[in-house]
């Protein structure tokens, strides 16, 4: 399987599943959770052993998908869920802002430098819009479940699987020209 697919289907896999069982059982997390633990799980496991590396950031959102998920299931209480995504967006922007600021370290460039090469200015406003999209998604997200949770958590739900995904991948796209702008001049 080309890699590039298996990236897509361990990221993104774990998400149609937990949305599958969620619509299939009349929209109840009860039933959803269990399946989007498990897959997700499996998803890390499975990049592990095609990379051979420890993949970190989806080990850090499998353990609190693991978490969160527990949490709701045990106390029988949605917030846990719905809080989640916040909590990992303000974790991620956290470490991007921490990390440039404090450690003059980008991650970004560290976890992307063989993606493309730019110069150091480029890497340093990719990492700080990255981080401000993070922040993005964490304020809409809360934004969404406590507009619509519980009583309306589909539109939550939908939310989470058909929203921050474009939404992503839109963002992705939008850094394409300043990625363009700060290439390096490889010479061969």
């Amino acid at each position: 399987m080309n890699k590039s697919l298996l990236k897509f289907v361990t990221d993104f896999g774990p998400l149609l599943i937990f949305f599958y069982f969620y619509k299939n059982s009349d929209n109840n997390l009860s039933v959803a959770i269990p399946p989007l633990i498990i897959s997700t799980i499996i998803a890390v496991v499975i990049v592990y052993m095609v990379d051979r590396k420890i993949p970190y950031v989806p080990l850090i959102g499998a353990a609190l998908i693991s978490l969160f998920g527990g949490l709701t299931l045990y106390f029988n209480n949605p917030i846990f869920i719905y809080l989640k995504p916040t909590i990992i967006n303000l974790l991620f922007a956290s470490a991007l802002i921490i990390s440039d600021i404090f450690l003059k370290k980008n991650l970004l460039k560290m976890f992307l430098n063989n993606a493309f090469k730019i110069n150091d200015l480029g890497w340093t406003l990719l990492n700080r819009r990255w981080a401000y999209f993070f922040i993005f998604l964490a304020i809409l997200n809360e934004i969404v479940w406590r507009t619509f949770a519980p009583e309306k958590e589909y539109i939550w739900v939908n939310f989470k699987v058909w929203g921050i995904l474009p939404l992503t991948f839109i963002f992705t796209a939008l850094q394409l020209p300043l990625i363009n702008k700060h290439k390096k001049n490889e010479e061969y």
